[in-house]
């Protein structure tokens, strides 16, 4: 039984009868203008009026507000799950207006079926209750003591009302949804922006966690073994080493920083002859410019003041390497290493990276430390399935290659394969 009275009583059904009910005024309106009802029947109103009143709906759906205006009453008062499922968007195209010639249509007809039913229905209802001989949607009931119990019907039809109501909201509903929605191709491109904006936020995620951590990784380390070994040359070299990588850090940071104020517009500052402007542009690129594996010595110093003893063999031939691929590459070995700092300090680290058939071939390996667990065994490094780990096999398979990590005979071994041909 609740459930059954549950839509009754419901504020979103009757704010969809009062949507229903304006479509139904808005056809009484327009029946009213033409051709008009006094001294004729209902069918000759219908025959006269139909062909224009179809014709001027049709015509004002062409203005491209008008698809605005419905989709925010819809909105409003037909309460859908989710706003976004009705568009309030001006219409974009042809497509766009007949969807809205339909929809102002539909809801003509089943408003104007809605509120004839809310007019005849409580009269119908009154009828049973109070005269004799009652008349129900235009005919006439006898009387008599065999239909005393016409009455009772009487919340049956007001019952019956309710639930129509109730469906017809939901109908309106959905043909809204279909009608003043977001058209497969505008939802496909909303879709693509999602995505877009998803690969975005990915990136910048990847840029802080991998600049910022390799920083606070060398900064905690620094400080630790200054304070450990309490030299006052070795404190003034890691204080040296601490104020470089900060500085790095915040241009890490500034470019982010960067690339989340570019909003895509570009202007030509040629035009304007102004040097100065053309000086901040040539700045703000350079702020753009992420660090490639040209960079990866000075990481390799940083690494080797913090501790941690660094073999590198780089076997690239100049200009051989795209760029895409030498920036992500720098960030790769920036994790490797900044992993080797984090869980195996003091141990050494070797890094090798090569161009073989084809490929770019990064190897970054640290011995294991003595509490990371036995060699081989699966989850003996806390390492496994970390924020960075992901990040360096997410910028692997975004450029169609392939990355690898684990424990090897005693070391920790990262190991990224990534083909030139898509780096490109």
């Amino acid at each position: 039984m609740p459930r059954i009275l549950a839509p009754l009583l419901s504020p979103v059904t009757y704010a969809r009868w009062l949507h229903l009910l304006i479509g139904w005024i808005f056809a009484g309106v327009m029946l009213m203008i033409y051709p008009g009802i006094a001294g004729r029947g209902l069918g000759e109103v219908l025959v006269r009026a139909v062909p224009v009143d179809v014709a001027l709906v049709v015509l004002s759906a062409t203005v491209p507000a008008m698809r605005r205006a419905e989709g925010v009453q819809a909105r409003l008062l037909l309460v859908p799950d989710r706003e976004q499922d009705i568009a309030a968007e001006p219409a974009r195209g042809w497509a766009d207006r007949w969807r809205t010639a339909l929809w102002l249509l539909g809801r003509l007809v089943l408003g104007g079926a809605v509120g004839a039913a809310s007019v005849l229905g409580p009269a119908a209802a009154f009828d049973l209750l109070v005269r004799p001989e009652p008349v129900v949607f235009g005919l006439r009931v006898p009387g008599g003591d065999a239909l005393r119990w016409t009455p009772l019907l009487a919340p049956l039809a007001l019952f019956g009302l309710g639930w129509l109501v109730v469906w017809a909201g939901r109908l309106q509903l959905v043909m809204a949804v279909r009608l003043l929605g977001p058209s497969p191709a505008q939802r496909l491109a909303a879709a693509e922006l999602r995505a877009e904006r998803l690969l975005e936020r990915n990136l910048l995620a990847r840029e802080l966690h991998d600049s910022i951590g390799h920083a606070l990784t060398v900064t905690v380390l620094q400080a630790g073994a200054a304070r450990a070994v309490g030299d006052q040359a070795f404190t003034a070299k890691a204080l040296e080493v601490i104020e470089e990588t900060g500085r790095r850090a915040m241009d890490d940071l500034e470019r982010t920083l960067a690339l989340l104020r570019d909003t895509g517009d570009t202007g030509d500052a040629g035009e304007t002859g102004d040097a100065g402007d053309a000086g901040e542009a040539a700045g703000a690129e350079d702020v753009r410019e992420r660090p490639g594996i040209d960079r990866l010595p000075a990481l390799f110093d940083t690494a080797r003041a913090a501790g941690s003893p660094v073999e590198a063999r780089v076997d690239v031939p100049p200009g051989r390497l795209p760029g895409v691929l030498s920036r992500e590459g720098y960030r790769i070995v920036q994790e490797g290493v900044t992993n080797a700092l984090k869980y195996a300090p003091g141990e050494p680290i070797s890094v090798r990276i090569a161009v073989r058939d084809g490929r770019l071939e990064l190897r970054c390996a640290n011995a294991l430390p003595p509490h990371a667990g036995a060699p081989g065994r699966s989850g003996g490094s806390p390492r496994r399935g970390g924020k960075g780990l992901r990040g360096i096999r997410e910028r692997a398979v975004l450029l169609g290659g392939e990355a690898s990590a684990g424990a090897e005979s005693g070391e920790w071994v990262l190991a990224v394969r990534v083909p030139l041909r898509l780096g490109a």
